[in-house]
Protein backbone atom coordinates (compact mmCIF):
# COMPACT_ATOMS: atom_id res chain seq x y z
CA UNK A 1 0.00 0.00 0.00
CA UNK A 2 1.32 3.72 -0.80
CA UNK A 3 2.06 5.72 2.15
CA UNK A 4 0.44 9.19 2.06
CA UNK A 5 3.78 10.37 3.63
CA UNK A 6 5.94 9.32 0.29
CA UNK A 7 6.73 12.81 -1.87
CA UNK A 8 5.30 11.53 -4.63
CA UNK A 9 2.48 9.73 -3.58
CA UNK A 10 -0.22 11.93 -5.87
CA UNK A 11 2.29 11.04 -9.07
CA UNK A 12 2.46 7.53 -7.25
CA UNK A 13 -1.39 7.25 -7.02
CA UNK A 14 -1.65 8.24 -10.92
CA UNK A 15 0.97 5.26 -11.84
CA UNK A 16 -1.05 2.42 -10.26
CA UNK A 17 -4.00 3.76 -12.20
CA UNK A 18 -2.37 3.79 -15.00
CA UNK A 19 -0.87 0.49 -14.32
CA UNK A 20 -4.23 -1.31 -13.40
CA UNK A 21 -6.10 -0.04 -16.57
CA UNK A 22 -3.26 -1.57 -18.52
CA UNK A 23 -4.10 -4.46 -16.69
CA UNK A 24 -7.74 -4.68 -17.23
CA UNK A 25 -7.05 -4.17 -21.12
CA UNK A 26 -8.83 -1.05 -21.88
CA UNK A 27 -5.09 0.73 -22.14
CA UNK A 28 -3.35 0.84 -26.10
CA UNK A 29 -0.10 -0.63 -24.97
CA UNK A 30 1.91 3.13 -25.61
CA UNK A 31 -0.40 4.68 -23.08
CA UNK A 32 2.06 4.47 -20.30
CA UNK A 33 4.48 6.31 -22.30
CA UNK A 34 2.09 8.78 -23.30
CA UNK A 35 1.07 8.99 -19.30
CA UNK A 36 4.86 9.41 -18.39
CA UNK A 37 5.44 12.31 -21.47
CA UNK A 38 2.68 14.26 -19.45
CA UNK A 39 4.21 13.20 -16.01
CA UNK A 40 7.60 14.54 -16.98
CA UNK A 41 6.14 17.94 -17.97
CA UNK A 42 3.92 18.18 -14.89
CA UNK A 43 6.82 18.32 -12.68
CA UNK A 44 8.57 20.71 -14.50
CA UNK A 45 5.61 22.78 -14.05
CA UNK A 46 5.91 22.32 -10.64
CA UNK A 47 2.36 19.79 -10.37
CA UNK A 48 -0.30 22.49 -9.53
CA UNK A 49 -2.66 24.63 -11.74
CA UNK A 50 -1.21 27.82 -13.12
CA UNK A 51 -2.93 31.49 -13.88
CA UNK A 52 -2.92 30.78 -17.71
CA UNK A 53 -4.03 27.40 -16.83
CA UNK A 54 -7.18 28.49 -14.90
CA UNK A 55 -7.35 31.55 -17.77
CA UNK A 56 -8.19 28.74 -20.21
CA UNK A 57 -10.52 27.30 -17.87
CA UNK A 58 -12.89 29.84 -17.15
CA UNK A 59 -12.97 30.70 -21.13
CA UNK A 60 -13.40 26.74 -21.80
CA UNK A 61 -16.63 26.69 -19.53
CA UNK A 62 -17.87 29.59 -20.64
CA UNK A 63 -18.06 28.45 -24.26
CA UNK A 64 -19.30 25.12 -23.09
CA UNK A 65 -22.53 27.18 -21.44
CA UNK A 66 -23.01 28.68 -24.47
CA UNK A 67 -22.54 25.77 -26.82
CA UNK A 68 -25.92 23.60 -28.29
CA UNK A 69 -23.87 20.54 -28.42
CA UNK A 70 -20.52 20.41 -26.35
CA UNK A 71 -19.18 16.63 -26.25
CA UNK A 72 -16.33 15.34 -24.07
CA UNK A 73 -13.97 12.98 -25.98
CA UNK A 74 -12.50 10.06 -24.15
CA UNK A 75 -9.66 7.78 -24.23
CA UNK A 76 -8.19 4.70 -22.22
CA UNK A 77 -5.95 7.25 -20.00
CA UNK A 78 -8.01 10.01 -19.49
CA UNK A 79 -11.01 7.27 -18.28
CA UNK A 80 -8.48 5.69 -16.29
CA UNK A 81 -7.09 8.92 -14.18
CA UNK A 82 -10.37 10.88 -14.31
CA UNK A 83 -13.62 8.78 -15.25
CA UNK A 84 -15.92 10.11 -11.82
CA UNK A 85 -14.54 13.85 -12.35
CA UNK A 86 -14.98 13.49 -16.17
CA UNK A 87 -18.76 12.47 -15.74
CA UNK A 88 -19.62 15.09 -12.73
CA UNK A 89 -18.06 17.93 -15.20
CA UNK A 90 -20.42 16.46 -17.99
CA UNK A 91 -23.41 16.20 -16.29
CA UNK A 92 -22.72 19.76 -14.64
CA UNK A 93 -22.06 21.51 -17.82
CA UNK A 94 -24.37 19.33 -19.83
CA UNK A 95 -21.96 18.08 -22.16
CA UNK A 96 -22.18 14.62 -23.93
CA UNK A 97 -19.17 12.10 -23.77
CA UNK A 98 -18.03 9.93 -26.69
CA UNK A 99 -15.24 7.14 -26.48
CA UNK A 100 -12.73 7.96 -29.27
CA UNK A 101 -9.72 6.09 -29.29
CA UNK A 102 -6.51 5.76 -31.72
CA UNK A 103 -5.98 2.41 -31.18
CA UNK A 104 -9.94 1.34 -31.64
CA UNK A 105 -10.74 -2.39 -30.86
CA UNK A 106 -13.93 -3.68 -29.93
CA UNK A 107 -12.59 -5.19 -27.14
CA UNK A 108 -11.62 -1.88 -25.61
CA UNK A 109 -14.98 0.06 -26.63
CA UNK A 110 -16.38 -2.34 -24.97
CA UNK A 111 -14.73 -2.19 -21.68
CA UNK A 112 -14.83 1.53 -21.90
CA UNK A 113 -18.01 1.20 -21.79
CA UNK A 114 -18.59 -0.97 -19.61
CA UNK A 115 -16.59 1.40 -17.09
CA UNK A 116 -19.06 4.49 -17.89
CA UNK A 117 -22.06 2.78 -17.47
CA UNK A 118 -20.88 1.05 -14.15
CA UNK A 119 -19.99 4.62 -13.14
CA UNK A 120 -23.51 5.46 -13.31
CA UNK A 121 -23.12 6.82 -16.86
CA UNK A 122 -25.42 4.86 -19.58
CA UNK A 123 -25.40 7.00 -22.50
CA UNK A 124 -21.80 7.28 -23.36
CA UNK A 125 -21.74 7.91 -27.21
CA UNK A 126 -18.58 5.83 -29.58
CA UNK A 127 -19.75 2.59 -28.07
CA UNK A 128 -20.58 -0.36 -30.34
CA UNK A 129 -24.60 -0.16 -30.16
CA UNK A 130 -23.84 4.29 -31.45
CA UNK A 131 -24.00 4.89 -34.88
CA UNK A 132 -20.67 5.47 -35.88
CA UNK A 133 -19.73 7.73 -38.91
CA UNK A 134 -16.20 9.03 -40.53
CA UNK A 135 -14.41 12.27 -40.96
CA UNK A 136 -12.80 11.63 -44.06
CA UNK A 137 -10.01 14.22 -43.46
CA UNK A 138 -8.58 12.18 -40.63
CA UNK A 139 -6.60 9.37 -41.65
CA UNK A 140 -6.41 7.27 -38.48
CA UNK A 141 -8.96 5.15 -36.69
CA UNK A 142 -9.91 8.64 -34.40
CA UNK A 143 -11.61 9.16 -37.37
CA UNK A 144 -14.86 7.49 -35.92
CA UNK A 145 -17.26 10.00 -34.90
CA UNK A 146 -20.56 9.54 -33.41
CA UNK A 147 -23.37 11.17 -35.22
CA UNK A 148 -24.93 12.87 -31.79
CA UNK A 149 -21.68 13.66 -30.96
CA UNK A 150 -17.96 14.58 -32.27
CA UNK A 151 -19.60 14.53 -35.98
CA UNK A 152 -22.44 16.65 -35.21
CA UNK A 153 -20.91 18.94 -32.28
CA UNK A 154 -20.34 22.66 -32.19
CA UNK A 155 -17.60 22.72 -29.06
CA UNK A 156 -15.38 19.24 -27.89
CA UNK A 157 -13.48 19.16 -25.01
CA UNK A 158 -10.06 16.36 -26.13
CA UNK A 159 -7.81 15.87 -23.38
CA UNK A 160 -4.61 14.02 -24.57
CA UNK A 161 -5.44 14.56 -28.13
CA UNK A 162 -3.22 14.32 -31.04
CA UNK A 163 -2.15 17.31 -32.94
CA UNK A 164 -3.75 16.00 -36.63
CA UNK A 165 -7.50 15.37 -34.95
CA UNK A 166 -7.01 18.96 -33.32
CA UNK A 167 -6.23 20.56 -36.65
CA UNK A 168 -8.54 19.13 -38.79
CA UNK A 169 -11.95 19.47 -36.45
CA UNK A 170 -10.75 23.09 -35.64
CA UNK A 171 -10.89 23.77 -39.34
CA UNK A 172 -14.44 22.44 -39.45
CA UNK A 173 -15.33 25.53 -37.97
CA UNK A 174 -15.61 23.49 -34.44
CA UNK A 175 -14.13 25.15 -31.54
CA UNK A 176 -11.51 22.68 -30.17
CA UNK A 177 -10.52 22.66 -26.55
CA UNK A 178 -7.87 20.55 -25.04
CA UNK A 179 -5.96 19.83 -21.65
CA UNK A 180 -2.09 19.37 -22.41
CA UNK A 181 0.80 19.84 -20.30
CA UNK A 182 3.00 20.57 -23.50
CA UNK A 183 2.43 24.28 -24.66
CA UNK A 184 4.48 23.37 -27.44
CA UNK A 185 2.53 19.75 -28.74
CA UNK A 186 0.91 20.24 -31.86
CA UNK A 187 -2.98 20.00 -30.31
CA UNK A 188 -1.77 22.25 -28.01
CA UNK A 189 -0.87 25.21 -31.32
CA UNK A 190 -3.50 23.79 -33.06
CA UNK A 191 -6.82 23.72 -30.65
CA UNK A 192 -8.31 27.08 -30.38
CA UNK A 193 -8.46 26.83 -25.86
CA UNK A 194 -5.58 24.79 -24.78
CA UNK A 195 -5.39 23.81 -21.11
CA UNK A 196 -2.04 23.02 -19.75
CA UNK A 197 -2.69 21.22 -16.63
CA UNK A 198 -2.71 18.01 -15.41
CA UNK A 199 -6.69 16.28 -16.72
CA UNK A 200 -7.14 15.25 -12.69
CA UNK A 201 -6.70 18.64 -11.43
CA UNK A 202 -8.44 20.43 -14.62
CA UNK A 203 -11.54 18.41 -14.92
CA UNK A 204 -12.38 19.22 -11.02
CA UNK A 205 -11.55 22.94 -10.84
CA UNK A 206 -13.54 23.36 -14.24
CA UNK A 207 -16.60 21.73 -12.56
CA UNK A 208 -16.74 24.30 -9.79
CA UNK A 209 -16.33 27.07 -12.32
CA UNK A 210 -19.73 25.58 -13.96
CA UNK A 211 -21.22 26.26 -10.69
CA UNK A 212 -20.42 29.56 -10.54
CA UNK A 213 -20.14 30.43 -14.46
CA UNK A 214 -23.92 28.97 -15.14
CA UNK A 215 -25.49 31.46 -13.36
CA UNK A 216 -23.67 34.75 -14.71
CA UNK A 217 -25.24 36.88 -17.52
CA UNK A 218 -24.21 35.59 -21.20
CA UNK A 219 -22.67 38.83 -21.96
CA UNK A 220 -19.88 38.08 -18.95
CA UNK A 221 -19.14 35.23 -20.76
CA UNK A 222 -19.42 36.28 -24.28
CA UNK A 223 -16.28 39.22 -22.88
CA UNK A 224 -13.86 35.91 -21.41
CA UNK A 225 -13.93 34.02 -24.70
CA UNK A 226 -13.47 37.33 -26.41
CA UNK A 227 -10.40 38.44 -24.33
CA UNK A 228 -8.72 35.19 -24.87
CA UNK A 229 -5.75 34.72 -26.66
CA UNK A 230 -4.84 30.94 -26.87
CA UNK A 231 -1.30 32.00 -28.42
CA UNK A 232 -0.67 34.54 -25.57
CA UNK A 233 -1.61 32.76 -22.94
CA UNK A 234 0.42 29.57 -23.81
CA UNK A 235 3.04 31.67 -24.19
CA UNK A 236 2.83 32.44 -20.35
CA UNK A 237 2.50 28.67 -19.65
CA UNK A 238 5.73 28.12 -21.60
CA UNK A 239 7.12 30.97 -19.41
CA UNK A 240 6.24 28.77 -16.32
CA UNK A 241 8.49 25.65 -17.39
CA UNK A 242 11.79 26.50 -15.31
CA UNK A 243 14.20 24.15 -13.83
CA UNK A 244 14.04 25.11 -10.22
CA UNK A 245 17.30 23.54 -9.00
CA UNK A 246 21.21 23.83 -10.86
CA UNK A 247 22.35 20.57 -11.35
CA UNK A 248 25.82 20.68 -9.28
Amino acid sequence: MLSKSHPRYESLVLRDKIVKASKAGYLADSAMIAHGRGEAFDYLLGEKTTLPAKRAMYVTVAIMILSKNPVISVNGNTTALAIDEIIEFANTIGAKIEINLFYRTDERVEKITGLYHDHGYPEILGSLDDEITYINEIKNPRASASKTGIYSADTILVPLEDGDRAEILSQSGKNIITIDLNPLSRTSKMSDVSIVDNVVRAIPFMTKIADDLKSQDEKLLRELIEDFDNDTNLKESLELFKIKEDIK
